[in-house]
Protein backbone atom coordinates (compact mmCIF):
# COMPACT_ATOMS: atom_id res chain seq x y z
CA UNK A 1 0.00 0.00 0.00
CA UNK A 2 1.15 3.66 -1.04
CA UNK A 3 2.62 4.97 2.12
CA UNK A 4 2.22 8.65 0.83
CA UNK A 5 -1.13 10.25 0.57
CA UNK A 6 -1.47 8.67 4.43
CA UNK A 7 2.19 10.76 5.13
CA UNK A 8 0.29 13.67 3.55
CA UNK A 9 -2.32 13.29 5.33
CA UNK A 10 -0.75 13.17 8.80
CA UNK A 11 1.40 15.78 7.72
CA UNK A 12 -1.42 18.19 8.12
CA UNK A 13 -1.13 17.20 11.58
CA UNK A 14 0.06 19.51 14.18
CA UNK A 15 -0.13 19.11 17.99
CA UNK A 16 1.33 21.80 20.47
CA UNK A 17 4.49 21.58 21.72
CA UNK A 18 4.79 19.62 25.04
CA UNK A 19 4.49 21.63 28.44
CA UNK A 20 6.75 22.74 30.96
CA UNK A 21 6.64 19.84 33.54
CA UNK A 22 7.58 21.04 37.02
CA UNK A 23 11.09 22.58 36.30
CA UNK A 24 11.86 20.34 33.20
CA UNK A 25 13.69 21.87 30.47
CA UNK A 26 12.86 22.09 26.83
CA UNK A 27 15.70 21.49 24.33
CA UNK A 28 14.99 22.60 20.49
CA UNK A 29 16.72 21.13 17.47
CA UNK A 30 17.05 22.39 14.34
CA UNK A 31 18.12 20.41 11.02
CA UNK A 32 18.49 23.20 8.81
CA UNK A 33 19.69 26.22 11.15
CA UNK A 34 20.70 24.68 14.43
CA UNK A 35 24.29 24.98 15.97
CA UNK A 36 25.33 22.09 18.41
CA UNK A 37 27.48 24.89 20.03
CA UNK A 38 23.96 26.43 20.99
CA UNK A 39 22.53 25.93 24.40
CA UNK A 40 19.58 24.49 22.65
CA UNK A 41 17.05 25.89 25.10
CA UNK A 42 15.13 28.07 22.46
CA UNK A 43 14.29 27.95 18.70
CA UNK A 44 16.43 30.07 17.95
CA UNK A 45 19.54 28.73 20.00
CA UNK A 46 18.56 24.82 18.84
CA UNK A 47 20.91 22.52 18.34
CA UNK A 48 21.71 20.81 14.94
CA UNK A 49 22.22 17.01 15.08
CA UNK A 50 20.97 14.03 16.67
CA UNK A 51 24.44 13.24 18.17
CA UNK A 52 24.36 16.21 19.81
CA UNK A 53 20.97 14.94 21.25
CA UNK A 54 22.06 12.09 22.63
CA UNK A 55 24.91 13.32 24.43
CA UNK A 56 22.72 15.67 26.70
CA UNK A 57 22.32 14.32 29.98
CA UNK A 58 18.05 14.56 30.46
CA UNK A 59 16.20 14.60 33.76
CA UNK A 60 12.93 13.47 34.55
CA UNK A 61 10.42 16.24 33.05
CA UNK A 62 12.88 17.11 30.36
CA UNK A 63 11.66 17.27 26.78
CA UNK A 64 13.78 17.28 23.56
CA UNK A 65 11.91 18.55 20.64
CA UNK A 66 12.34 18.45 16.84
CA UNK A 67 11.39 21.53 13.87
CA UNK A 68 8.80 20.29 12.02
CA UNK A 69 10.13 20.23 8.18
CA UNK A 70 13.31 18.76 9.57
CA UNK A 71 15.02 15.44 8.52
CA UNK A 72 18.46 13.83 10.33
CA UNK A 73 19.96 10.65 9.72
CA UNK A 74 20.96 8.59 11.99
CA UNK A 75 19.38 7.61 15.45
CA UNK A 76 17.74 9.33 17.78
CA UNK A 77 18.61 7.24 21.30
CA UNK A 78 15.79 8.21 24.27
CA UNK A 79 17.98 6.54 26.84
CA UNK A 80 17.21 8.34 29.92
CA UNK A 81 14.93 7.52 32.76
CA UNK A 82 11.37 9.32 33.24
CA UNK A 83 9.11 8.79 36.26
CA UNK A 84 5.67 8.27 36.22
CA UNK A 85 5.07 11.65 37.92
CA UNK A 86 7.31 13.42 35.65
CA UNK A 87 7.63 11.23 32.33
CA UNK A 88 10.42 12.55 29.53
CA UNK A 89 8.94 13.89 26.29
CA UNK A 90 10.00 13.49 22.60
CA UNK A 91 8.25 15.75 20.55
CA UNK A 92 7.88 18.13 17.45
CA UNK A 93 7.41 22.00 17.33
CA UNK A 94 6.98 24.44 14.69
CA UNK A 95 5.21 24.44 11.01
CA UNK A 96 5.32 21.80 8.51
CA UNK A 97 5.21 18.12 8.18
CA UNK A 98 6.16 16.10 10.93
CA UNK A 99 10.28 15.90 11.45
CA UNK A 100 12.01 12.65 9.77
CA UNK A 101 14.17 10.64 11.10
CA UNK A 102 15.95 8.44 8.90
CA UNK A 103 18.91 6.40 7.52
CA UNK A 104 19.81 2.77 6.72
CA UNK A 105 23.13 2.05 9.45
CA UNK A 106 20.57 1.62 12.27
CA UNK A 107 17.16 1.93 13.88
CA UNK A 108 15.65 5.22 13.54
CA UNK A 109 14.24 5.80 17.06
CA UNK A 110 15.36 4.51 19.83
CA UNK A 111 13.57 4.03 23.16
CA UNK A 112 15.73 2.47 25.70
CA UNK A 113 14.74 4.39 29.07
CA UNK A 114 12.00 4.25 30.64
CA UNK A 115 8.82 7.09 31.06
CA UNK A 116 9.07 8.99 27.54
CA UNK A 117 6.04 10.06 25.87
CA UNK A 118 7.19 10.33 22.34
CA UNK A 119 4.36 12.27 19.82
CA UNK A 120 4.57 13.20 16.31
CA UNK A 121 8.08 12.07 15.02
CA UNK A 122 8.05 10.00 11.88
CA UNK A 123 10.59 7.29 11.14
CA UNK A 124 11.20 6.32 7.49
CA UNK A 125 13.29 3.97 5.33
CA UNK A 126 15.51 2.55 8.30
CA UNK A 127 18.00 0.11 9.22
CA UNK A 128 15.30 -2.34 10.52
CA UNK A 129 12.79 -0.72 12.71
CA UNK A 130 11.30 2.77 13.16
CA UNK A 131 10.55 2.70 16.29
CA UNK A 132 12.67 0.34 18.41
CA UNK A 133 11.28 0.31 22.32
CA UNK A 134 13.16 -1.99 24.62
CA UNK A 135 12.37 0.15 27.98
CA UNK A 136 9.36 -0.04 30.07
CA UNK A 137 6.51 2.10 30.74
CA UNK A 138 6.77 4.64 27.32
CA UNK A 139 4.13 6.27 25.03
CA UNK A 140 3.98 6.22 21.68
CA UNK A 141 1.23 8.35 20.29
CA UNK A 142 0.26 10.12 17.01
CA UNK A 143 3.58 8.65 15.60
CA UNK A 144 4.31 7.61 11.94
CA UNK A 145 6.39 4.51 10.73
CA UNK A 146 6.67 4.01 6.91
CA UNK A 147 9.37 1.52 4.54
CA UNK A 148 10.80 -0.49 7.51
CA UNK A 149 11.37 -4.07 8.30
CA UNK A 150 8.97 -3.30 11.50
CA UNK A 151 7.53 -0.12 12.24
CA UNK A 152 7.34 -0.67 15.54
CA UNK A 153 9.36 -3.27 17.23
CA UNK A 154 8.98 -4.00 20.98
CA UNK A 155 12.28 -6.08 22.09
CA UNK A 156 11.90 -8.62 24.47
CA UNK A 157 12.80 -6.51 26.91
CA UNK A 158 10.13 -4.32 26.35
CA UNK A 159 7.25 -4.39 28.98
CA UNK A 160 4.85 -2.43 29.59
CA UNK A 161 4.62 0.37 26.88
CA UNK A 162 1.86 1.09 24.37
CA UNK A 163 1.63 1.99 20.42
CA UNK A 164 -1.38 4.18 20.50
CA UNK A 165 -3.39 6.51 17.31
CA UNK A 166 -0.64 5.82 15.57
CA UNK A 167 -0.07 5.30 11.92
CA UNK A 168 2.08 2.52 10.59
CA UNK A 169 1.79 2.10 6.98
CA UNK A 170 3.80 0.65 3.68
CA UNK A 171 6.58 -1.46 6.12
CA UNK A 172 6.93 -3.57 3.31
CA UNK A 173 10.66 -4.84 3.55
CA UNK A 174 12.12 -7.83 4.52
CA UNK A 175 14.64 -9.25 6.69
CA UNK A 176 14.99 -12.49 6.07
CA UNK A 177 14.68 -13.82 2.26
CA UNK A 178 16.64 -16.29 1.12
CA UNK A 179 16.49 -19.46 -0.81
CA UNK A 180 16.36 -21.36 2.91
CA UNK A 181 13.00 -23.12 3.33
CA UNK A 182 10.96 -21.87 5.66
CA UNK A 183 12.26 -19.03 7.58
CA UNK A 184 11.05 -15.85 6.11
CA UNK A 185 10.79 -12.96 8.03
CA UNK A 186 9.85 -9.17 7.72
CA UNK A 187 7.24 -6.22 6.85
CA UNK A 188 5.97 -6.09 10.23
CA UNK A 189 3.74 -2.88 11.13
CA UNK A 190 4.58 -3.99 15.01
CA UNK A 191 6.34 -6.84 16.24
CA UNK A 192 5.87 -7.78 19.46
CA UNK A 193 8.47 -9.60 21.38
CA UNK A 194 8.07 -8.40 24.96
CA UNK A 195 5.30 -8.58 27.33
CA UNK A 196 2.14 -6.40 28.79
CA UNK A 197 2.37 -4.14 25.73
CA UNK A 198 -1.19 -2.42 24.57
CA UNK A 199 -1.38 -1.64 20.11
CA UNK A 200 -4.16 0.44 20.62
CA UNK A 201 -6.23 2.81 17.85
CA UNK A 202 -3.70 2.75 15.23
CA UNK A 203 -4.27 2.68 11.45
CA UNK A 204 -1.70 -0.46 9.99
CA UNK A 205 -1.58 -0.47 6.34
CA UNK A 206 0.56 -2.24 3.82
CA UNK A 207 2.79 -4.99 5.98
CA UNK A 208 2.91 -6.78 2.66
CA UNK A 209 6.02 -8.02 1.01
CA UNK A 210 6.98 -10.65 -1.84
CA UNK A 211 8.65 -14.37 -0.45
CA UNK A 212 10.43 -16.85 -1.48
CA UNK A 213 9.04 -19.52 1.01
CA UNK A 214 5.66 -18.28 1.30
CA UNK A 215 4.59 -16.08 -1.94
CA UNK A 216 4.10 -12.34 0.33
CA UNK A 217 4.85 -12.12 3.75
CA UNK A 218 4.14 -9.61 6.33
CA UNK A 219 1.76 -8.63 9.19
CA UNK A 220 -0.21 -6.08 10.75
CA UNK A 221 0.86 -6.79 14.43
CA UNK A 222 3.16 -9.91 14.77
CA UNK A 223 3.68 -11.63 18.18
CA UNK A 224 6.55 -13.78 19.11
CA UNK A 225 7.40 -14.56 22.32
CA UNK A 226 5.38 -12.00 23.81
CA UNK A 227 2.73 -12.46 26.68
CA UNK A 228 -0.95 -10.85 27.82
CA UNK A 229 -0.47 -7.83 25.34
CA UNK A 230 -3.56 -5.86 24.08
CA UNK A 231 -4.45 -4.92 20.45
CA UNK A 232 -7.60 -3.39 20.19
CA UNK A 233 -9.61 -0.74 18.09
CA UNK A 234 -7.15 -0.93 15.34
CA UNK A 235 -8.22 -0.56 11.68
CA UNK A 236 -6.25 -2.73 9.40
CA UNK A 237 -5.92 -2.62 5.53
CA UNK A 238 -4.30 -4.34 3.45
CA UNK A 239 -1.66 -6.46 5.34
CA UNK A 240 -1.08 -10.14 4.01
CA UNK A 241 -1.63 -11.04 7.77
CA UNK A 242 -3.28 -9.21 10.68
CA UNK A 243 -1.41 -11.46 13.49
CA UNK A 244 0.54 -14.14 12.96
CA UNK A 245 1.77 -15.88 16.60
CA UNK A 246 4.67 -18.37 17.72
CA UNK A 247 7.27 -18.25 19.95
CA UNK A 248 10.95 -20.00 19.98
CA UNK A 249 11.39 -23.15 21.85
CA UNK A 250 11.51 -22.91 25.70
CA UNK A 251 9.98 -19.22 25.48
CA UNK A 252 5.84 -18.32 25.26
CA UNK A 253 3.28 -16.09 23.87
CA UNK A 254 0.43 -16.68 26.29
CA UNK A 255 -2.59 -15.02 26.99
CA UNK A 256 -2.37 -11.83 24.16
CA UNK A 257 -5.92 -10.31 23.53
CA UNK A 258 -7.63 -9.04 20.20
CA UNK A 259 -10.30 -7.16 20.94
CA UNK A 260 -12.11 -4.79 18.57
CA UNK A 261 -9.72 -4.60 15.44
CA UNK A 262 -11.20 -4.01 11.57
CA UNK A 263 -8.82 -6.10 9.19
CA UNK A 264 -10.19 -5.19 5.53
CA UNK A 265 -8.07 -5.91 2.66
CA UNK A 266 -7.96 -5.68 -0.91
CA UNK A 267 -5.35 -8.49 -2.15
CA UNK A 268 -5.39 -11.53 -3.75
CA UNK A 269 -4.51 -13.31 -0.33
CA UNK A 270 -3.68 -12.67 3.15
CA UNK A 271 -5.28 -13.80 6.78
CA UNK A 272 -6.48 -12.44 10.09
CA UNK A 273 -5.34 -14.88 12.47
CA UNK A 274 -2.53 -17.85 12.53
CA UNK A 275 -1.89 -19.75 15.75
CA UNK A 276 -0.12 -22.70 16.75
CA UNK A 277 -0.79 -25.58 18.41
CA UNK A 278 1.90 -27.92 20.60
CA UNK A 279 2.90 -29.81 17.41
CA UNK A 280 4.33 -26.76 15.56
CA UNK A 281 7.56 -25.70 15.75
CA UNK A 282 6.86 -22.02 17.23
CA UNK A 283 4.20 -23.29 18.94
CA UNK A 284 2.20 -24.19 21.59
CA UNK A 285 0.91 -20.57 21.36
CA UNK A 286 -1.73 -20.70 24.61
CA UNK A 287 -4.47 -18.60 25.70
CA UNK A 288 -5.06 -16.54 22.55
CA UNK A 289 -8.61 -14.76 23.12
CA UNK A 290 -9.87 -13.14 20.11
CA UNK A 291 -12.84 -10.99 20.67
CA UNK A 292 -15.53 -8.12 18.90
CA UNK A 293 -13.33 -7.96 15.76
CA UNK A 294 -14.43 -7.68 12.15
CA UNK A 295 -12.81 -8.54 9.39
CA UNK A 296 -13.23 -8.94 5.34
CA UNK A 297 -11.17 -10.32 3.26
CA UNK A 298 -13.05 -11.30 0.15
CA UNK A 299 -10.31 -12.60 -2.01
CA UNK A 300 -10.46 -16.38 -2.59
CA UNK A 301 -6.85 -17.33 -1.31
CA UNK A 302 -7.67 -15.95 1.99
CA UNK A 303 -8.72 -17.37 5.17
CA UNK A 304 -10.08 -16.17 8.66
CA UNK A 305 -8.46 -17.90 11.10
CA UNK A 306 -6.29 -20.45 11.40
CA UNK A 307 -5.48 -22.75 14.41
CA UNK A 308 -3.57 -26.09 13.24
CA UNK A 309 -0.78 -28.53 14.70
CA UNK A 310 -2.63 -29.77 17.87
CA UNK A 311 -5.59 -26.70 18.38
CA UNK A 312 -7.36 -26.63 21.27
CA UNK A 313 -9.40 -24.41 23.63
CA UNK A 314 -6.37 -24.20 25.75
CA UNK A 315 -5.34 -22.55 22.04
CA UNK A 316 -7.79 -20.27 20.91
CA UNK A 317 -10.92 -18.56 22.33
CA UNK A 318 -13.09 -16.65 19.93
CA UNK A 319 -16.49 -14.73 20.95
CA UNK A 320 -18.49 -12.32 19.05
CA UNK A 321 -16.09 -12.10 15.98
CA UNK A 322 -17.96 -11.25 12.82
CA UNK A 323 -15.56 -12.67 9.52
CA UNK A 324 -16.23 -12.76 5.95
CA UNK A 325 -13.76 -13.79 3.56
CA UNK A 326 -13.59 -15.36 -0.29
CA UNK A 327 -11.60 -18.22 1.18
CA UNK A 328 -11.78 -20.26 4.11
CA UNK A 329 -13.86 -18.66 7.50
CA UNK A 330 -11.95 -20.88 10.02
CA UNK A 331 -9.99 -23.86 10.24
CA UNK A 332 -9.09 -26.03 13.21
CA UNK A 333 -7.48 -29.53 14.18
CA UNK A 334 -7.34 -31.54 17.57
CA UNK A 335 -9.80 -30.63 19.71
CA UNK A 336 -11.07 -27.89 18.29
CA UNK A 337 -11.32 -24.24 18.89
CA UNK A 338 -13.60 -22.58 21.87
CA UNK A 339 -15.82 -20.37 19.66
CA UNK A 340 -19.08 -18.32 20.86
CA UNK A 341 -21.57 -15.85 19.38
CA UNK A 342 -19.52 -15.67 15.58
CA UNK A 343 -20.86 -14.63 12.27
CA UNK A 344 -19.03 -16.77 9.65
CA UNK A 345 -19.09 -16.31 6.19
CA UNK A 346 -16.68 -17.91 3.49
CA UNK A 347 -15.82 -21.78 3.18
CA UNK A 348 -15.89 -23.66 6.17
CA UNK A 349 -12.95 -26.11 6.47
CA UNK A 350 -12.59 -27.93 9.57
CA UNK A 351 -14.75 -25.95 11.83
CA UNK A 352 -17.39 -26.46 14.22
CA UNK A 353 -19.49 -23.32 15.41
CA UNK A 354 -20.09 -22.55 19.01
CA UNK A 355 -22.92 -21.42 21.03
CA UNK A 356 -24.69 -18.79 19.31
CA UNK A 357 -22.35 -18.91 16.15
CA UNK A 358 -24.23 -18.90 12.75
CA UNK A 359 -23.08 -19.09 9.24
CA UNK A 360 -24.53 -16.21 7.27
CA UNK A 361 -23.80 -12.72 5.49
CA UNK A 362 -22.99 -10.46 7.96
CA UNK A 363 -24.22 -7.85 5.90
CA UNK A 364 -21.39 -5.04 5.77
CA UNK A 365 -22.08 -1.66 5.04
CA UNK A 366 -19.23 -1.80 2.22
CA UNK A 367 -15.82 -3.70 1.49
CA UNK A 368 -13.86 -0.87 4.26
CA UNK A 369 -17.24 0.31 6.35
CA UNK A 370 -17.95 -2.91 8.13
CA UNK A 371 -20.52 -1.63 10.68
CA UNK A 372 -23.47 -3.90 9.48
CA UNK A 373 -26.98 -3.25 8.36
CA UNK A 374 -30.20 -3.70 9.54
CA UNK A 375 -31.54 -7.40 9.61
CA UNK A 376 -27.54 -8.35 9.75
CA UNK A 377 -27.53 -11.71 11.91
CA UNK A 378 -24.82 -9.67 14.10
CA UNK A 379 -27.21 -8.02 15.74
CA UNK A 380 -27.76 -9.30 19.25
CA UNK A 381 -25.56 -11.93 17.72
CA UNK A 382 -22.98 -12.30 20.23
CA UNK A 383 -22.50 -13.72 24.12
CA UNK A 384 -22.92 -11.52 26.84
CA UNK A 385 -19.15 -10.47 28.45
CA UNK A 386 -17.68 -8.88 31.20
CA UNK A 387 -15.11 -5.96 30.79
CA UNK A 388 -12.32 -8.19 31.33
CA UNK A 389 -12.84 -9.67 28.17
CA UNK A 390 -11.69 -6.58 26.62
CA UNK A 391 -8.74 -5.34 28.58
CA UNK A 392 -10.61 -3.80 31.10
CA UNK A 393 -13.64 -1.40 31.48
CA UNK A 394 -11.65 1.32 30.13
CA UNK A 395 -11.68 -0.58 26.65
CA UNK A 396 -15.40 -2.15 26.87
CA UNK A 397 -16.38 -0.25 23.93
CA UNK A 398 -16.79 -0.27 19.92
CA UNK A 399 -14.87 1.11 17.17
CA UNK A 400 -17.10 4.21 17.29
CA UNK A 401 -16.98 5.01 21.43
CA UNK A 402 -19.97 3.37 21.84
CA UNK A 403 -20.30 0.81 25.26
CA UNK A 404 -20.88 -2.35 24.98
CA UNK A 405 -23.67 -3.50 26.44
CA UNK A 406 -23.03 -5.09 29.90
CA UNK A 407 -26.16 -7.05 29.36
CA UNK A 408 -28.38 -9.29 27.50
CA UNK A 409 -26.78 -9.87 23.84
CA UNK A 410 -24.63 -7.71 22.41
CA UNK A 411 -23.64 -7.23 19.16
CA UNK A 412 -20.85 -9.30 16.79
CA UNK A 413 -17.80 -7.32 15.61
CA UNK A 414 -16.30 -4.57 16.27
CA UNK A 415 -19.55 -1.76 15.96
CA UNK A 416 -22.66 -1.92 18.18
CA UNK A 417 -25.30 -1.57 15.83
CA UNK A 418 -27.86 -0.10 18.47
Amino acid sequence: MAAAPLDRAAASVRLPAPARTGSGRVFYLDAREGDDDAPGTSPGAAWRTLERANAARLRPGDTVLLRRGGRWKGTLRLRADGTRARPLTAGAYGHGPRPTVTGRRGDCVVVSGSHWRVRGLRASDCGWSGFRVQGRHNDLADVYADRNVAGVWVTPRGRHNSVRDSRIVGNDRMSVNDGRPDNDSGAFGVLLNGDDNRVIGNLIAGSYAPSRDYVADGAAVEIYGGDRNVIAHNIARDNETFTELGHRRGDTATGNLFAGNVVTSGRRRGSFLVTRGPGHQVGPVLGTVVVNNSVYLPARRTIGVACSDGCSRRILVMRNNVIKVGGVAAYEDGRGIDDAGGVYAGRIGRFRLGHRSVRRDPRFVGPLDLRVRAGSPAIGGGVRLGPAWYGGLGLAYDLTGRAIPRFGHPDAGAYQHR
